[in-house]
């Protein structure tokens, strides 16, 4: 090899001035390409513009790696960041970098994993890779452009500052390193100057926030090593892109396979966590959760059935008794377009009271977000199968795709119930003037009586001979159940109306 290319090839892989290096793992960070190599499988990667910017010593490759390689044997793209050159900033070349490496993988059809650890843009070159045609923005319109067209993967070791937080947002998934990642708009020095706020960066941007309260962050890690193989793990239920279906795997059963109505509580009010209830119908440890740590009313996942990959919608209720707020309408929402766009069939379990009541919940417009869950579930056209577990009242039922969203099938347990309301509510309600004029015992008859005829109205086999139910399955027979609906709904027709796109209530 020549000298003069044998030098420059060195320092570019070398990143950029020792004393980052040691910074790097002194944060218990590890370097830009030791996370591509534990990403990647060995020997397969390709890199692009290794050589940028060789005339400056501490701008090797101008701070971002990038290039195509596989991950499980899985053609991919991958660009990431080294914190070590200039705390990952990007330069003009950087952008040109990235851009390139966007625009080849939406040409052939390419996951994208981002590894991000980035400063963001160096204001010195703001003229020169922030406003023109090839400029940053053009970064996030083929974030956009690619968006349902193949996965986009995004691991936060570090700060995603400023506009460089776009590009975790318009990923399908970010798993974040907790006390090292961040994402922020603008810094907490730039918070007290501009509007007089004390803050921390972990308090406003750190990926505890994110996982738990802003929903940004969809997994919480503690190493860069655990991040990368998280994202690997979730790359298993993804497909290549959206022309085409996940792998399937061998299947397994699940890791309970006793009755999974032991999971249910004798009492039809008690409490029970929707987790067991899971890992007693899916394949044995193959439930994968996304936005664990917020929203926690509500469950969302992907597992395997049979070997097949399902997205799994359900409600949870160890926590506040499975109610949807705003949060847990948008985290629905989100689950399910990605599951949509990549061809995951659906499974929704609902033992859910409805949306929250009340005049907090009313100002943070859970009218809209509940809408936006029950437009994203309609406009689905992957196989979607309902399962009422033990109750679903009032829009719940909806939400959760009930028989008046056309899904594939609509099941019941035989512990169902479906309802406008539950029927303690549904009496005081309707003979509320009554009941308080009435004194015991006759009002506790009274109750009763009423009560009696409400939940003879909504009885399960009723519904069952109007059409409203299509199965009563018992619990030990429901995971073959669905495997063989699934199988058959398979073959459905994706198409949902002629239009351009909706306008939906976001």
């Amino acid at each position: 090899m020549d000298d003069r290319l044998a030098d420059a090839t060195k320092r570019a892989l070398g990143g950029g001035p020792q004393r980052y290096h040691e910074k790097l793992r002194e944060q218990g960070k590890l370097f830009v390409r030791d996370r591509i190599d534990l990403l990647i499988d060995t020997g397969t990667f390709v890199e692009d513009g290794l050589l940028v910017r060789n005339d400056d010593d501490v701008l090797a490759a101008d701070g971002v790696v990038t290039g195509r390689a596989r991950v499980d044997g899985r053609p991919v793209m991958v660009i990431a960041n080294d914190p070590t050159v200039k705390a990952g900033s990007w330069g003009r070349v950087t952008v040109e970098k990235m851009i390139r490496a966007l625009e080849s993988a939406y040409d052939e059809l390419l996951p994208v994993f981002f590894l991000i650890d980035s400063a963001g843009a160096r204001i010195t070159d703001q003229v020169d890779l922030f406003p023109g045609r090839r400029g940053a923005g053009k970064i996030f319109y083929n974030q956009i452009r690619l968006s349902g067209r193949v996965p986009q993967i995004c691991c936060l070791f570090g700060p995603s500052a400023a506009g460089g937080a776009y590009i975790p947002a318009f990923c399908d998934v970010v798993v974040m390193v907790e006390g090292q990642a961040s994402m922020y708009l603008g810094s907490p020095r730039m918070a007290q100057v501009v509007i007089g706020e004390e803050t921390t960066l972990e308090a406003m941007g750190g990926a505890r926030v994110h996982c738990e309260t802003s929903g940004c962050g969809d997994a919480l890690v503690t190493s860069d090593a655990e991040a990368i193989e998280w994202a690997k793990e979730y790359f298993t239920y993804l497909p290549d892109n959206y022309r085409v279906h996940a792998l399937e795997y061998e299947p397994e059963l699940p890791a309970e396979a006793s009755d999974i109505s032991t999971v249910l509580p004798t009492d039809d009010k008690g409490a029970y966590d929707m987790h067991d209830f899971i890992d007693g119908l899916v394949d044995e440890g193959s439930f994968f959760p996304l936005k664990h740590l917020f929203a926690k009313e509500l469950i969302t996942g992907f597992a395997r059935l049979n070997g097949a990959p399902i997205g799994i919608v359900a409600s949870q209720p160890a926590h506040l008794g499975g109610v949807l707020f705003v949060d847990s309408a948008d985290k629905a929402a989100r689950f399910m377009w990605l599951c949509d766009a990549f061809n995951i069939p659906l499974l929704f379990l609902a033992d859910v009271p409805g949306f929250m009541i009340g005049s907090e919940v009313e100002a943070q417009g859970i009218i809209r977000h509940g809408a936006k869950m029950l437009t994203a579930m309609a406009e689905s056209t992957v196989p979607r199968i309902c399962v009422i577990v033990r109750k679903a009242y009032g829009a719940g039922l909806y939400a959760f795709s009930g028989p008046g969203f056309r899904p594939d099938a609509t099941i019941a347990l035989p512990t169902a119930e479906i309802a406008v309301m539950g029927p303690d509510a549904a009496v005081n309600a309707v003979y509320f003037n009554t009941i308080e004029r009435l004194e015991e015992p006759e009002r506790s008859a009274f109750i009763d009586e009423k009560r009696s005829e409400y939940e003879e109205d909504v009885d399960l086999m009723r519904l069952a001979s109007e059409g409203v139910i299509d199965a009563v399955i018992d619990p030990a027979a429901l995971r073959e159940e669905l495997i063989r609906r699934y199988v058959i709904a398979a073959r459905k027709d994706r198409f949902f109306s002629d239009r351009r796109h909706g306008v939906p209530p976001v």
